[in-house]
């Protein structure tokens, strides 16, 4: 059996693969995998100036931040080793010295 998508207008199990798209040899109708569904996305992080971040590199903060339940705040230039990326609003999962774990927006960090 194939796992292919059936036609999403005729709803026929009929579907082929043309190249980089889909045909149903019923209706005629025509649509590429990423209309499917079928390509899995892939999240890319990137910092302050647009440099890829990756698991374990090491970022410094660009500006102080606030941190909400503390009495101080996460001053510019501070570096954060070892980090992880994750999904959400707030990309970064870190720990920082004299803060302890916390997670930050990656818009907010550069590479380096």
């Amino acid at each position: 059996m194939s796992d292919l998508p059936n036609c999403p207008k005729c709803n026929s199990e009929y579907t082929y693969e043309n190249g980089l798209l889909l045909v149903c040899p019923e209706c005629a109708y025509e649509w590429s995998h990423l209309e499917a569904g079928d390509a899995e996305q892939v999240r890319v992080w990137k910092d302050a100036n647009g440099n890829i971040l990756q698991d374990g590199d090491t970022v410094t903060v660009i500006k102080d931040l606030k941190v909400r339940g503390a009495s101080g705040v996460i001053k510019g230039g501070t570096k954060v080793k070892n980090i992880r990326l994750v999904e959400g609003d707030h990309d970064i999962d870190c720990k920082i010295d004299g803060f302890g774990t916390m997670q930050l927006k990656s818009k907010f960090v550069r590479k380096g």
